[in-house]
């Protein structure tokens, strides 16, 4: 192969390691979380759908999309050690790109979304710096003390949907009924997702739940999440007014992550939970297309 030839493939392989830290598994979950948020303030804020609304609301979703794989990046910045175990294939851990690399990604990521939320509303850039503050912290320092440490995550993307919110006007008891609803089910969602790391958390002393209190009781306590985060989930078709098509696909969804977690529950190992933590961004993905689907039907109506 000539020279040029190398450099042109080294180039698409760093592309696409830097694409790799983005999660690409997750982007549907990823991109119609903070879709649903502002549609939803759309909707409740009886906003007319114009073409620069569009706009925004393009440039709104990326900047919250910005935020949310901007932390994923700088968990891989700080998690090099334990991926080198539990994922060596991953970027850093197998060596496509360096930790500097991963540190600057991350920053330019948060960078473009506080930039793009700026244009928008000075509150939503205190809730975003705010959330992106809270899982710096938890990647950084609280991880590695406390079994706890999934709190904060949740906490954090939790603050996702009501800083996007806040670009399109006024709070609603459904923008808090949103927010709470991603808080407690991302408690789940990232403890099915340490439940498949504890291999390496255990050679390192991170002392997660899974680790100190074993995966049988964080499968329990999984459940205990999404049985509070589907309930959660219909309160906000009562309180955004939604149609029978988004509480029938809540509903079916949600009893089918129930099954599949209560399978986790009798199998609690970390194969088990790697497979939960896909299924769960697979439900998270149907449950905001199927609200989008709910109010775009409504719009038409209108």
């Amino acid at each position: 192969m000539s020279l040029a030839g190398r450099d042109m493939r080294s180039f698409f392989t760093r592309i696409r390691a830097y694409l790799e830290l983005l999660r690409p598994p997750l982007v549907i979950m990823d991109i119609t979380l903070p879709a649903v948020s502002s549609i939803l303030a759309i909707f409740l804020n009886d906003l007319d759908f114009t073409l620069s609304l569009l706009g925004k609301t393009v440039a709104v979703v990326a900047a919250a999309y910005c935020a949310i794989v901007g932390s994923y990046v700088f968990n891989d910045f700080e998690d090099i050690d334990i991926d080198k175990v539990n994922l060596p294939r991953k970027p850093l851990p197998s060596g496509k790109l360096k930790r500097i690399e991963a540190l600057l990604f991350s920053v330019a990521l948060y960078a473009i979304s506080i930039i793009i939320f700026s244009f928008y509303s000075l509150y939503s850039v205190i809730t975003v710096a705010a959330a992106i503050g809270v899982i710096t912290l938890y990647s950084a320092f609280l991880k590695r003390k406390t079994p706890l440490s999934f709190i904060p995550v949740g906490i954090a993307y939790g603050l996702v949907p009501i800083g996007v919110w806040l670009a399109f006007g006024q709070l609603h008891t459904t923008a808090l009924l949103l927010g709470f609803m991603i808080c407690i089910t991302d408690w789940g969602f990232t403890l099915s997702g340490v439940s498949r790391d504890v291999a390496g958390d255990k050679e390192w002393s991170v002392p997660t739940m899974p680790v100190t209190y074993g995966i049988p009781f964080t499968s329990r306590f999984i459940m205990l999440c999404w049985i509070a985060g589907i309930i959660l989930s219909v309160f906000i078709r009562y309180s955004a007014s939604l149609g029978i098509l988004y509480l029938f696909i809540a509903l079916a969804s949600g009893f089918w992550l129930l099954w599949m977690n209560f399978r986790f529950v009798k199998e609690p190992t970390p194969e088990k939970g790697g497979r939960f933590f896909v299924q769960a961004a697979n439900y998270r993905s149907v449950l905001f297309i199927a609200l989008i689907l709910d109010i775009a039907i409504r719009f038409y109506r209108r």
